[in-house]
């Protein structure tokens, strides 16, 4: 069966959702999230329909600009989904990706109840984007967006914290990094998401190498 106009659709109506959205969380993140799911799945045995609907729809909602709501996304997927006569096993496949795909729901077990080889590929696809270069610079916008200062010091990371906490985080930006960004290296599915980690993951520590040198006056 042709998929395009299927994925051209959901593209489409991805762009116009995101159009106003956070820089770090906008059409191109879900871009390049999307890129980096066919990549992987190349070496996966997953449905490629079902990867590639997750990697376009994963953010449509992201609960943080929500006030934490996180049903939004996933009704918002699922009613998109069934505009479009998706077959309702694939809907859910795609839903339940969604739901379960976030770095803070690792922070509480209880919450991790589903798995597969699809949610594996789109999640580290997507970790992946919040790594490297791109990592950084998604992190600082973000901060920015939030109104957070770059670095104190006297906040040292919390790397200890439950699923709440993290919601509700307004730490520094540098913080960030020790509290998700240089945990996810550890926290990838697949060996092409294990391969591609490592180099974004030391181009992080060498950033922070540089960052503390310069904040110093070095």
């Amino acid at each position: 069966m042709n998929h395009e106009p299927l994925i051209q659709n959901t593209i489409n109506f991805v762009k116009e959702t995101l159009h106003n959205a956070e820089g770090g969380h906008d059409w191109f993140h879900v871009e390049r999230v999307f890129h980096t799911t066919k990549l992987i799945s190349q070496h996966e045995e997953v449905d490629a329909l079902v990867v590639q609907l997750a990697a376009l729809l994963h953010d449509i909602a992201d609960p943080k600009f929500y006030d934490g709501d996180e049903s939004i996304g996933s009704n918002m997927a699922r009613d998109f989904l069934t505009s479009q006569s998706v077959d309702d096993n694939s809907i859910d496949h795609v839903v339940k990706i969604i739901q379960h795909m976030s770095f803070k729901n690792s922070l509480d077990k209880g919450s991790v109840t589903f798995s597969s080889k699809e949610l594996e590929t789109v999640q580290d696809a997507d970790r992946l984007d919040a790594m490297g270069a791109i990592g950084i610079a998604r992190a600082f916008n973000y901060g920015g967006f939030k109104n957070r200062a770059l670095y104190d010091p006297d906040v040292p990371p919390n790397l200890n914290m439950t699923k709440e906490e993290y919601k509700k985080s307004n730490a520094p930006t540098i913080n960030h990094f020790y509290e998700k960004l240089l945990l996810l290296k550890e926290k990838m599915n697949t060996e092409t998401g294990k391969r591609l980690a490592q180099e974004r993951h030391q181009f992080m520590l060498d950033y922070l190498e540089q960052f503390y040198k310069e904040w110093k006056g070095e």
